[in-house]
Formats: C-alpha cells, structure tokens, sequence
C-alpha cells in the first residue's frame, strides 16, 4: 500500500475562533494518582507541610491518613484542560473562584471538564481571551476542586468575526462561608512541634507581612520534568520555537508551588489549601531565574471545626527587586514579580 500523509487525526489545538460561549469541553486521560505524585511533588519542590508528609500526623488531625498535597489536585486537573483550553495560548491570565471541595486520597482517579463562560476579543485582532471554569471530579464523580481562569488564545484567522464580547463577573474573593472543610478536620491536639513551628491563627493580624527568606534557582531540567508530570502539553513550556526569544515559559503552575513550599518558612501551620480568590502570573519564569517569596495576612476567620481557623492569604513570588515593592507609578506590576496569589489556608487555633 502506499502511505499517505494527512493532518486529519492530529489536534492542533483550538484557536480562540473554536470556542463557543456556554460550551462544555470534557478533558481526556483521566489520571490515578498514587504516593508516586507525592514522592515526585516532593522532589520537585521543597514541599514539607506535616499534614502532606505523614499519616499519622494527618491521623492525629482527624483524617484517616495523609492526602495527597492539594496543589498535586490543582496541577492534574489543570493539565487535562491544556490540550482543550491553553495548547495554543499566549498567557494564561488569572484565576478565581477556585475551591477545594474534596481531599485528594491516593489510589483517586481524577479527570476535569470545562464550560467556556466568556469571551473577548482584543483590540489587535490576533488574540481573544477565553473564560472557563474548570471542574476536577473523582472516581466517584464528586468534585474535588473547581475553578475560573482566563486565557489569551492565538486566532487561528485574524479575519474571523469577533464573537460579542462577554466578560463573566467574578467575586474578587470567597466569603469564608464558602470554604469546605475537609470531614474530621479537628486541629485541636495538633502537634506544634512536629510540624515544624509554635505560630497559630492567634499569633497572626490582618496586615502581617512575612519574607520566607529563602529562595530557589530554577533549573531548565527540573521544570521540564514538573510539566510533563502534570501532562501539561502548551507548546510555550516545551517547544523553543513557540516563543520569539527562543525560550521555554516556565508552567506558571510551577511558580505557584515553588512559591508555596517556600512559604513554609514563616507559614508551617498553614496547612491546607481550600480556596483560590484570584491570582495573576505578573511576569514570565525562565531558567536561571530565583524564586523568592513573601506572604501578607488578608483576612482572618473562625471556622466550625474543632480548633481549625481560616486564613487568607497574598502569596507574592519574585525574581529580585524590591521584594515588598509590586507595582510601578503607572499600576502595572513590575518586572521582578513573578506572582501575586490570593488564597484561604486552614491553620490551628
């Protein structure tokens, strides 16, 4: 037979004319994931909150044994959506209205949808931003985690007709009410030594500002590894061609953890992840680059579980520069920041 060549089976991905507004896009590979992931997350970064570290410790705080680290849910269930939502993306944007509705237990088979629930088109009629909000479920199809985030997309055709333009109203945080505390979380024999600090939710006031002191220089090697873990296949983090200057982005995903983990200095007892308000990567991560990180007390609230409290969080990561200095005089952040992440954390009382 003579073989023909044909780009009718691959994907190229969508383009910002594919998307329809009010569609539901339904993710393929759904993924198991297992103490492997946490092993890798580990590695990958300086990761040590107890609660993600040993069973007993999850045990003593009512859980049945440790589940995996919530930021592990956030890189699956946002890697599935890639291929549909981000392959040919400039940018992704900003997230909100993101809440943890389930811990992630090993052996959990994870897969995601998406509704589009809005889009624009820019004023240079190359690009649009797309609007989803994304939904991770189980294997017993409970939600674990959702969220919104908002993309720019390359058009595929410059001269396709813009679609009307809709921009989703989003809370610009959650109220705490909204946060789901995991079932048996009860913090009040929790072991303020193992964990690795005497801090509590008492010891913190609106306002705080806390430099994490430490900071890790990003390898080339080590990011290519967390993107292919997550299965997150956008071209900008993998293929040198797909940016001007011939670099690979570094997975914004990637900052959020490493910033994370580095905000255990300072941070120990916050230990779970529960909601996302908002958050913006500011500027791009390259190879070479060092993440520093500093965190500031947004809110504070009590929660109906035994001894546990709710804490909101800013989470900045930067590259240098005046570290507690985030914009300029005309409002846009400046170059050394890479991240500006709004979150609620569960901590004891």
């Amino acid at each position: 037979m003579t073989a023909t060549h044909t780009g009718a089976k691959t994907n190229p991905g969508r383009f910002f004319e594919d998307y329809t507004l009010g569609e539901t896009i339904t993710h393929a590979v759904p993924r198991t994931v297992k103490v492997g992931e946490r092993a890798l997350y580990h590695m990958l970064y300086p990761a040590r909150h107890a609660l993600y570290s040993s069973d007993q410790f999850a045990q003593n705080c009512g859980l049945p044994f440790s589940p995996l680290d919530d930021m592990i849910a956030f890189h699956v269930v946002f890697g599935k959506t890639v291929p549909d939502v981000s392959l040919n993306a400039v940018a992704n944007l900003g997230y909100a209205e993101g809440r943890w509705h389930k811990p992630v237990w090993p052996g959990d088979t994870l897969r995601s949808t998406s509704e589009v629930i809005g889009l624009k088109q820019n004023s240079n009629g190359k690009t649009g931003v797309v609007y989803v909000r994304t939904t991770g479920v189980n294997q017993h199809d409970e939600a674990v985690l959702e969220y919104v985030r908002w993309v720019m997309v390359r058009k595929r055709d410059i001269d396709a007709p813009a679609p009307d333009p809709v921009v989703p109203k989003l809370a610009a945080a959650l109220d705490a009410g909204q946060l789901v505390i995991p079932e048996g979380l009860d913090f009040s024999e929790y072991d303020f030594a193992l964990a690795g600090e005497p801090h509590r939710w008492g010891d913190y006031a609106v306002g705080d500002k806390i430099d994490h002191v430490d900071g890790v220089t990003v390898e080339e090697a080590e990011h290519m590894m967390a993107t292919r873990l997550w299965q997150n296949t956008a071209k900008v983090h993998f293929d040198t061609s797909a940016r001007p200057d011939g670099s690979r982005l570094i997975y914004g995903g990637h900052v959020i953890s490493m910033a994370r983990a580095l905000s255990f200095n300072g941070l120990a007892n916050a230990q779970m992840v529960v909601g996302l308000n908002g958050g913006a990567h500011a500027n791009p991560c390259l190879a070479g680059d060092t993440v520093r990180a500093w965190s500031e007390v947004l809110d504070k609230a009590e929660t109906a579980a035994p001894g546990v409290g709710a804490i909101r969080l800013r989470l900045v990561a930067t590259k240098g520069g005046d570290a507690f200095t985030l914009r300029g005089a005309d409002g846009k952040y400046l170059p050394h920041v890479l991240l500006d992440l709004d979150y609620w954390a569960l901590m004891p009382m």
